[in-house]
């Protein structure tokens, strides 16, 4: 799946979370499905990346300490290697991510891809505002939001509010990847950093996966810390 879906001529990738392996039905053990940052999925990830001279991020779950609970993990490979583990699990709208996952470091993860500077977060993580803030603080320019937004009433909209928000609130782009219709919300977007949306797609569909482009530039960066100067503005 990542070989036929990673298109050419990418400077980064970015897949959904959970790409390795789906979250299955709700409170299913997901121990057996993880692997190790060298195992198998990793590995391959960092073969498409080679091949396709890019850097591609891709969702997975990573065995920790707990040998019943795995990381959800965002494995990058490519230009640069790096991985971030979940910090905020999924504990609400009825449901207990926490039960069978672990929670990764509170530590912002940044990596360079051709200079810009990509923060790291994961589908929940998406409604801490604090989260992104630290990112940026730590130089993110770009933060790219895997996800596997669980469908439901109303979810589609904190989708796309909260990802337009922490561009806006940060003057930041924001590329967010979500799992498709019918289980998951779908709309993968990327805003920009006066939260215009450069390119979104629709619920989507499991069986016919979209690959959405976008291109993010210097000058539109500058001009939003111009414009709306909130990062030398805070007083917190």
């Amino acid at each position: 799946m990542l070989d036929r879906l990673a298109p050419t001529d990418r400077d980064l990738v970015v897949f959904p979370e959970a790409f390795a392996r789906d979250f299955g039905e709700p409170g299913s053990d997901l121990s057996a499905y993880a692997e190790d940052l060298a195992g198998p999925f990793a590995t391959e990830v960092e073969r498409v990346a080679a091949a396709r001279g890019s850097t591609v991020v891709a969702g997975m779950f990573e065995r920790s300490t707990d040998p019943e609970r795995p990381y959800n993990t965002l494995v990058v490979r490519g230009g640069t290697q790096a991985s971030y583990r979940k910090v905020h699990l999924y504990d609400s709208f009825g449901h207990r991510e926490s039960d069978r996952l672990l929670a990764g470091p509170i530590a912002p993860v940044v990596v360079d891809v051709c200079g810009w500077r990509v923060g790291l977060m994961t589908c929940y993580d998406l409604r801490f505002p604090e989260l992104t803030r630290r990112l940026v603080d730590a130089g993110a320019e770009l933060v790219v939001v895997p996800a596997a937004w669980v469908a439901g009433p109303r979810k589609a909209h904190h989708w796309r509010t909260l990802v337009t928000a922490r561009a806006i609130e940060n003057t930041v782009y924001v590329a967010a990847v979500g799992q498709p219709a019918p289980r998951y919300t779908g709309h993968s977007l990327v805003v920009d950093p006066l939260g215009e949306i450069v390119v979104e797609t629709g619920p989507g569909d499991a069986a016919e996966p979209v690959v959405l482009t976008a291109e993010v530039d210097r000058t539109t960066l500058a001009a939003a810390r111009r414009t709306n100067p909130s990062l030398a503005n805070r007083r917190l």
